[in-house]
């Protein structure tokens, strides 16, 4: 087994790499000779079509030391908990929110703590999103994982994730986020023990960084500050367990080794992480509070340009120094769908009931926005000083389809069925002229 003590990671956003754990593996001058250096096997995983545009186009080429088509038969794997199935019944314009998922009664690892909230769209389809939670306790041990239907967005609220892919090992804490791109074979373990967070599967088209337009060439998101792994692989023989997702369900088969034999790689069908903290926030420096896109991540077009299949926004530390402005956000209804959740500290537009771990799902046309409590001090705050908001990261998924929540999350003992109250206190201010 080719050991990892201390991770190491390559920087660039949508660059193609190249990384060997033993040297010489990589051919040169060509991706597929008739024999592959150590006697591996080559393989090329094509994340999009053969003929996508070069900008789009992602696919590597791996160095293994079994070819992926080696496992056994693959049989229903149930997992209740953790599908595609939103649901074809009404869907209720009521803004929703959610306590913490519990931490699992029986032991659970990431897999197996999985929970769907929502979703819209489908595998099928090739368009739309699903809207996990996790919690689990224990690493997925001899169990890898892959998903066929979409890239894996994740985002740990509670304790780190330790991600050890086929193409290396990348970790992420809280304030981190790793995505795994459609089809990477992967294991989940828990440094930390107990862990929680939320989970976005992208259908659509590939997360990118936004364009900036007339931001300029800076800003937002840096290139630089998304990290790939090094090759790292594992030799290792035993009754091990392959689970799958495809078209919205999950399979498993017996494999006799682990599938993390990757020793050489190139291209830029790549996991990454990217710490949240490092977005360069921008904001008004006049008057009236931007629009949400401003804090976006990255997104995942539609064929509808300027609507997106799927933005990822943050909330980060920032200054609020506008004037003669209400600074948090405004109260608002939006064609998209957004579904929030908190990783850490408090939200500016909540002064109540929205904790780290929680979520809440605001679809189209439903009017939402701060509580009575912020309305009431923002109103009144003094202008003629900065606002520092510091100690705080919430985020949101945003789609253009109507996020349908599934029956478990509507019938959930965690959710919250008094969340209207929080607005129930904003009085009547209206004083026409005599």
């Amino acid at each position: 087994m080719n050991a990892v003590t201390e991770l190491q990671y390559m920087t660039g956003f949508g660059n193609e790499f190249a990384s060997e754990a033993i040297p010489g593996t990589l051919p040169e001058g060509r991706n597929s000779p008739q024999r592959v250096a150590h006697g591996l096997y080559a393989e090329q995983i094509s994340g999009t079509a053969f003929t996508a545009p070069r900008a789009q186009n992602r696919r590597s080429w791996l160095y293994r030391i079994r070819p992926a088509s080696v496992h056994g038969s693959f049989a229903p794997f149930a997992q209740p908990r953790f599908h595609n199935d939103f649901g074809n019944g009404p869907v209720t314009p009521e803004q929703l929110r959610w306590d913490p998922l519990p931490l699992p009664e029986a032991s659970a690892d990431f897999i197996e703590g999985l929970y769907t909230v929502a979703g819209n769209g489908s595998a099928a389809a090739q368009a739309g999103v699903g809207v996990h939670l996790y919690a689990a306790d224990r690493d997925m041990a001899g169990r890898y994982f892959y998903d066929a239907d979409g890239e894996l967005l994740l985002v740990p609220q509670q304790g780190r994730l330790r991600i050890a892919t086929e193409l290396g090992v990348i970790e992420v804490e809280p304030q981190q986020v790793a995505l795994v791109p459609r089809g990477i074979r992967f294991r989940v373990e828990l440094p930390d023990g107990a862990g929680r967070g939320y989970v976005l599967e992208n259908f659509g088209a590939h997360m990118r960084l936004p364009d900036l337009g007339p931001i300029g060439s800076n800003g937002l998101a840096n290139p630089r500050d998304f990290q790939a792994p090094v090759a790292a692989y594992e030799d290792l023989e035993g009754d091990f367990e392959l689970v799958a997702k495809f078209q919205g369900h999950l399979w498993r088969a017996p494999i006799d080794h682990s599938p993390l034999d990757v020793v050489g790689w190139h291209g830029n069908h790549v996991p990454w992480r990217y710490d949240l903290r490092r977005f360069n926030t921008i904001g008004s420096i006049s008057y009236d509070h931007p629009d949400p896109s401003i804090f976006t991540v990255l997104t995942s077009p539609s064929d509808t340009p300027g609507t997106a299949n799927m933005d990822f926004v943050i909330f980060p530390p920032r200054w609020l120094v506008a004037q003669d402005t209400f600074r948090p956000p405004w109260f608002h209804r939006n064609v998209a769908s957004e579904f929030m959740g908190l990783v850490h500290g408090a939200y500016d537009a909540k002064a109540d009931g929205f904790v780290p771990g929680g979520c809440s799902l605001h679809n189209c046309m439903s009017g939402h926005g701060p509580d009575a409590a912020t309305f009431e001090k923002a109103s009144s705050a003094d202008l003629s000083q900065p606002d520092v908001i510091s100690g705080t990261m919430a985020f949101m998924f945003e789609t253009r389809a109507v996020l349908r929540p599934t029956a478990q999350a509507i019938d959930a003992p965690h959710r919250q069925r008094g969340y209207l109250q929080c607005w129930t206190g904003l009085r009547k201010h209206f004083s026409p002229p005599a």
